[in-house]
């Protein structure tokens, strides 16, 4: 059975600006990466579909959603933080790239597919119930946990978040909810300045110092995230998958490479082995040094996929 490889073209025409480090040259990188190495030969491709408002709703207000729609630019752009701006597009990018993670769940947890990484854009993990930030708009991930937990019959599910920025968004959503258990890494320090301190039980979140190697990730999986996720005992595990901690990228200070991203995943493949039946469901975030992050992904979805 081949795994689910998820994308739209949508994902390419939400631009931020032409200078802007969020571009969609990042999933045009990835994608021709994991061609040129045959990984999309074990993978089945799937166009996502556009996620619904009640999807989006199980995770985000309806102010929000409003406010996205009202605010959505017919040319130009519209600002919603320093950092981060919809085009004419972006609208439809943010639908499709939270239908994908609908899509995945689904997929997966029917044993359609034993695991499905999403390329698409724009990002999640930032944007909390109420609020876009930080290059993101809905919470794909937040958005696929929601329905699997409602329509999949799973009752527990783990977030592992392994961005360079911690995913403040996704703390925001499920914060004392004892059906997710989010376990994360991330650069003491760096945007969102939070997440050191846990605002829930079911938060395992481990900052990482500037300059941090693979030791330090290893040590952080090892020592927290593993004895948290086998006591949690999770049906489905979802990645949100940022690479920008490579020592390439210049968005963090964290020093990790590809073989990091490897054995990480590798190690949570077997936590899924041994309580989620293998249900495996990975979606992009950061990442911004093109090579880095076309090598960095393609060494995760190599062990996410068993071709490693």
């Amino acid at each position: 059975m081949l795994s689910a490889y998820i994308t739209h073209p949508s994902s390419l025409l939400h631009e931020m600006g032409a200078d802007h480090p969020e571009s969609p040259q990042r999933v045009s990188a990835i994608n021709d990466h994991l061609l040129a190495q045959g990984l999309l030969d074990f993978m089945a491709s799937h166009t996502a579909p556009p996620a619904t408002r009640a999807q989006v709703e199980r995770v985000h207000t309806g102010l929000l959603i409003s406010e996205f729609v009202a605010g959505a630019p017919a040319s130009g752009y519209a600002r919603i933080d320093p950092d981060t701006l919809m085009n004419a597009h972006t609208l439809d990018a943010a639908w499709h790239a939270a239908g994908a993670a609908v899509l995945a769940a689904e997929l997966v947890a029917r044993g359609e597919a034993p695991t499905a990484f999403c390329n698409v854009r724009p990002a999640g993990h930032h944007a909390t119930r109420s609020a876009g930030m930080g290059f993101c708009f809905f919470n794909n991930a937040a958005v696929g946990i929601a329905h699997a937990l409602a329509e999949c019959a799973i009752e527990r599910v783990a977030l592992i978040d392994f961005d360079a920025h911690h995913g403040n968004g996704s703390e925001d959503i499920f914060a004392g909810d004892e059906r997710v258990l989010m376990v994360s890494t991330f650069e003491r320090g760096l945007y969102p300045y939070n997440g050191e301190e846990p605002s829930g039980p079911n938060l395992c979140n481990v900052p990482l110092d500037r300059y941090s190697r693979g030791d330090a990730l290893r040590d952080a999986v090892e020592n927290r995230w593993l004895p948290a996720l086998d006591a949690f005992r999770p049906q489905m595990i979802f990645f949100s998958a940022g690479f920008d901690a490579h020592r390439e990228d210049d968005m963090s200070g964290l020093m990790w490479v590809e073989r990091d991203y490897a054995w990480l995943t590798r190690e949570v493949m077997a936590v899924a082995g041994r309580h989620a039946q293998g249900r495996v469901v990975s979606l992009l975030e950061g990442g911004y040094d093109l090579s880095a992050l076309a090598r960095s992904a393609a060494a995760h979805v190599r062990a996410l996929i068993g071709a490693d």
